[in-house]
């Protein structure tokens, strides 16, 4: 195929956007990395569903395939990266469905950042270093709206950085003489240039201090109130998803282990991942407790070991886990919209005995 919020706090956000009106669907997305006969798998059959004005969160450790599925699903994933299957649908404002995968490169050229941009994760790196700020706003919007003309994109891009709280007198400055947070809301200006339907924010605000983390992530939230566009939010923080996010997928070794509205999974995690993912981080609120962590390191995906990739490092794991992989269908409560990936699960294999952690 072709590449080119916590439980404490009463939540006042609005009722999440149900699946039924999608946006985006990625459909068992997979991508090798290597060529030849011995490849590495990197996501295996990989599918997600964004709702319209929906706030989607993904996360996992570094390396479990969350940077890999953004890039693929844009057609920006850099060689060896190689797409071997799968389909990426975008339903346009007048309700036709295009298939990102199967665009040719002029449509593609045309749909990227009309209909879905990205905001990568450095933002130094990203900006080009030996032009003002100016000139990439400008040259952005006049490569996608020819028959703009400069003095019109230079009014656009001015009020887009008053859009992300940017004075526009920095249209003259150079990205070194901007501070981190300042770059990353450029990059954010850039990304909102033509208003896109869907915005996938790649570990936007890794290197930022947490102040200037939530000042960005608050500004997004409003900003998608404001304009009505869905966002994807890549992160290995899932503390940080609880309190933006509508709905958070977890991934493990380049697959989706679990989904379900953002609270459930802060409070009633159900695979042993999401649970030991929830142990390694401080809660926002309530009385202090021990950081369990998870013990062990993630799987090396160019010698995947039978079974459930996460099997080595759960506390909870049967002997199925290591020989058969578990498949992503409902829990064993029959929760209504989540899923997961774990043969705890599986009705019959364990007499309806969860972990305490995951029956709650």
């Amino acid at each position: 195929m072709s590449q080119t919020d916590t439980s404490t706090q009463h939540d006042t956000r609005a009722p999440a956007p149900t699946p039924s009106d999608p946006v985006l669907e990625i459909r068992d997305l997979s991508v090798d990395y290597g060529f030849g006969g011995d490849p590495t798998h990197v996501l295996r059959e990989v599918s997600l569903t964004l709702a319209r004005g929906e706030v989607l969160g993904l996360a996992g450790e570094s390396g479990c395939g969350k940077s890999t599925l953004a890039y693929a699903a844009t057609r920006l994933l850099p060689p060896p990266g190689l797409i071997t299957g799968g389909e990426v649908w975008l339903t346009g404002r007048d309700g036709r469905r295009a298939d990102l995968l199967a665009l040719s490169d002029a449509e593609l050229r045309a749909a990227r950042w009309r209909d879905i941009a990205i905001v990568f994760q450095g933002a130094m790196s990203s900006l080009n270093p030996v032009y003002r700020v100016e000139r990439q706003l400008v040259d952005g919007i006049l490569a996608h709206r020819p028959g703009i003309r400069r003095s019109e994109a230079r009014e656009r891009a001015a009020e887009l950085l008053r859009l992300v709280g940017i004075s526009a007198d920095r249209l003259r400055s150079y990205p070194h003489q901007l501070s981190g947070g300042m770059r990353q809301r450029v990059m954010i200006a850039m990304a909102l240039a033509l208003e896109p339907q869907v915005l996938i924010m790649d570990e936007p605000t890794t290197a930022l201090d947490v102040v200037m983390q939530r000042q960005i992530l608050e500004q997004v939230m409003e900003l998608r109130e404001r304009l009505g566009f869905s966002v994807v939010l890549i992160t290995h923080d899932v503390s940080l998803l609880v309190e933006v996010a509508d709905r958070i997928a977890v991934m493990y070794a380049g697959e989706i282990v679990e989904t379900a509205v953002a609270r459930d999974v802060y409070t009633r995690p159900r695979h042993p991942y999401s649970a030991g993912l929830l142990g390694s981080f401080p809660p926002l609120h309530g009385p202090r407790r021990e950081l369990t962590g998870i013990p062990g390191a993630p799987p090396d995906l160019s010698k995947r070991p039978p079974g459930c990739p996460f099997a080595p490092r759960c506390p909870h794991a049967l002997d199925v886990c290591r020989t058969e992989l578990p498949l992503l269908g409902p829990t064993a409560q029959g929760e209504p919209g989540r899923r997961v990936a774990c043969h705890l699960h599986t009705p019959g294999l364990t007499d309806g005995a969860l972990p305490e952690l995951l029956a709650r």
